[in-house]
């Protein structure tokens, strides 16, 4: 009679996720492995088997490698940015100031901003912003608009600051989210932990540094896994922000394989790309994870 009420009970809940999980991500993901060893245009209805020559002209490619190390200082750059302005931010709304609950849902609204309105968004802002900063606020006339578009693509055209740029809005979206995650953290502390501690004279900063942080985090895996896929994955404000100029020289490792597949038409190389790609961010993400698993600690 259990088992049967088992099989019921897989049918009716684990089985529709389990058969979306197959179709959406394992088939393709198989299908793609398979897709590396060909040399398919991305249309032709014609797959010629060329062994591993894709992921022989990947290492040949100088442009991927490039962009693939523009990444890394781009995930570093987010990942540590993100994690640092919502921890604090999160450690503040926490505190019982007034109106902490408006703060959480703003910090939160850019979230739910798609990457490629928020990269266009973001143009319109530096737009005024620098029209601003090149003449008296007084001054602005009819010609703002022109002007300010001239300012924007040339101080998008230099790499630093298109760089800088990139990492600015990706930091503003992304901050929200976690800051929710670790005010559930915050939440969850023991307040008879933190009272004791007080009670022994520890000060604010022992506290944080012997208390806080480690049964926080089980609030920093997340985040830290979040922010990392999220990161390497970048493709949506990158395209809209940038479009990976001047000369390739923002183009991140996301949108190198999309143009390598579908813009190059060397669909069997983008794929052995992503497939390295993903293999990169399968291995972080689970060093990642197994280093801050080691550090939780239960209240």
């Amino acid at each position: 009679m259990k088992s049967s009420n088992k099989g019921k009970d897989f049918c009716v809940f684990a089985l529709p996720g389990l058969f979306c999980f197959l179709a959406v991500v394992m088939v393709p993901f198989i299908y793609g492995i398979y897709l590396t060893l060909t040399d398919w245009n991305g249309v032709s209805s014609v797959k010629n088997f060329v062994g591993l020559s894709n992921f022989a002209a990947v290492m040949r490619d100088a442009q991927f490698w490039k962009s693939l190390l523009l990444t890394f200082k781009y995930v570093i750059a987010v990942v540590v940015l993100v994690n640092v302005i919502a921890f604090l931010l999160a450690y503040i709304l926490t505190r019982g100031i007034k109106g902490q609950n408006f703060f959480r849902a703003g910090f939160f609204t850019p979230n739910l901003i798609g990457g490629i309105v928020l990269g266009y968004i973001w143009q319109i802002l530096l737009n005024g912003i620098l029209s601003a900063l090149g003449k008296p606020l007084l001054a602005l006339n009819a010609t703002y608009g022109f002007w300010g578009l001239i300012i924007l693509m040339c101080w998008l055209s230099t790499p630093n600051k298109a760089f800088a740029a990139l990492v600015l809005v990706s930091v503003w979206q992304l901050a929200g989210y976690m800051i929710l995650i670790y005010v559930a953290g915050f939440m969850g502390l023991s307040e008879d932990v933190l009272e004791a501690a007080s009670i022994d004279g520890a000060s604010g900063w022992v506290k944080m540094k012997n208390i806080i942080l480690p049964l926080m985090m089980s609030s920093v895996t997340i985040c830290l896994f979040l922010t990392l896929s999220r990161a390497f994955m970048v493709y949506d404000v990158n395209l809209s922000l940038t479009g990976g100029a001047p000369y390739g020289t923002t183009e991140m490792a996301a949108m190198h394989v999309y143009e390598k597949a579908f813009t190059s038409r060397q669909f069997g190389v983008g794929q052995a790309e992503a497939f390295i790609l993903f293999i990169i961010v399968a291995c972080i993400s689970g060093i990642q994870v197994y280093t801050t698993k080691k550090r939780e600690v239960e209240a």
